[in-house]
């Protein structure tokens, strides 16, 4: 089995997806996260394909090979949204699992939320869910995502340099340990150099096809979603119940650097209180980017969760 591509016209935009396998089983839809694009599914893909499922990676629109909307400074959670609903109609899929990660898990919480009849289940990788706002300390004026959303400032650092250097830099910083701060006079990007080597997991080839990818779109869109328009909700309908009635499966691996979030230890608490069936499991040595660092772990992980949620139950 190879991954094929093509094109979906929705809400008109282009939409890509990757797809592989047959709906044996039922349809896995894989939504990625920054900077991620399809392409960081490729490992899950081919699993769940070959456990008998129907795997699906879209590019969300402004990433990747999807096409950038024409007003992406009034983007919204809501876009995403009707965007996968837009999936899930033109490719008659009656009811699907959704994998997230990172931002890709908000809208999966989301689309459950909204569409608990279209939804078997939800895989988060690394994010809670979150239906409220709980308190926190602030962090330094340094921390990344401070400084990305901040209009024009992450346009002028990553403008210093071409879009590999930039993808390359993000991929070191976020799979260590350690939050990304950059300290009073640098900006992000100089947290890491040239000389600074990839993740062992991570090739020269992967870097290549990443950054051919963004070299279509930029950082235009990904700077709004998820950093500057990360309340912006587009009048959702959100329902009274916040209650998640699907079966969630969170993994967290333990050497994510955002696990040393200061309102981190509050996240699990309030989740278990608004997820009917959840499940957390930890891989102890995973990174922020754990599904490509470890991802036999990770399949397997997805693989026995769906499989304990058959559709047809």
């Amino acid at each position: 089995m190879e991954i094929e591509h093509r094109h979906l016209s929705i809400n008109n935009l282009n939409l890509h997806i990757a797809q592989i396998g047959k709906d044996e089983l039922g349809t896995v839809i894989f939504l990625h996260g920054f900077p991620e694009i399809w392409y960081s599914w490729r490992h899950q893909m081919v699993a769940v394909a070959e456990a008998g499922y129907r795997a699906i990676a879209p590019d969300w629109r402004g990433y990747g090979l999807s096409d950038q909307p024409p007003d992406p400074e009034n983007a919204s959670w809501q876009h995403l949204i009707s965007d996968l609903l837009g999936l899930f109609d033109a490719l008659s899929i009656s009811k699907a699992f959704l994998v997230g990660k990172d931002f890709g898990s908000f809208p999966a919480y989301l689309f459950a939320l909204l569409y608990p009849d279209r939804i078997c289940g939800v895989v988060s990788i690394g994010m809670p869910y979150l239906p409220i706002p709980i308190s926190h300390d602030p962090l330094p004026e340094g921390f990344y995502i401070n400084r990305w959303q901040e209009p024009g400032r992450a346009e002028i650092d990553f403008g210093r340099f071409d879009v590999k250097r930039v993808v390359r830099t993000i991929y070191i910083l976020f799979s260590r340990s350690e939050m990304p701060i950059a300290p009073e006079g640098k900006e992000i990007m100089d947290l890491a150099d040239l000389s600074t080597p990839l993740p062992e997991w991570f090739t020269e080839e992967d870097l290549s096809i990443y950054a051919s990818l963004y070299e279509k779109n930029g950082f235009t869109y990904p700077l709004q979603i998820p950093y500057r328009a990360m309340h912006n909700m587009g009048g959702i309908n959100v329902p009274p119940d916040l209650t998640i009635q699907v079966p969630v499966l969170l993994i967290k691996g333990e050497a994510n650097y955002s696990y040393k979030h200061p309102r981190n230890y509050q996240k699990e608490g309030i989740m278990q209180k608004y997820v009917r069936d959840l499940e957390i499991t930890f891989i102890p040595d995973g990174c922020h980017f754990v599904q490509e660092q470890l991802p036999d772990q990770v399949n397997q992980l997805i693989i026995r969760f769906v499989k304990s949620h058959p559709m047809n139950t």
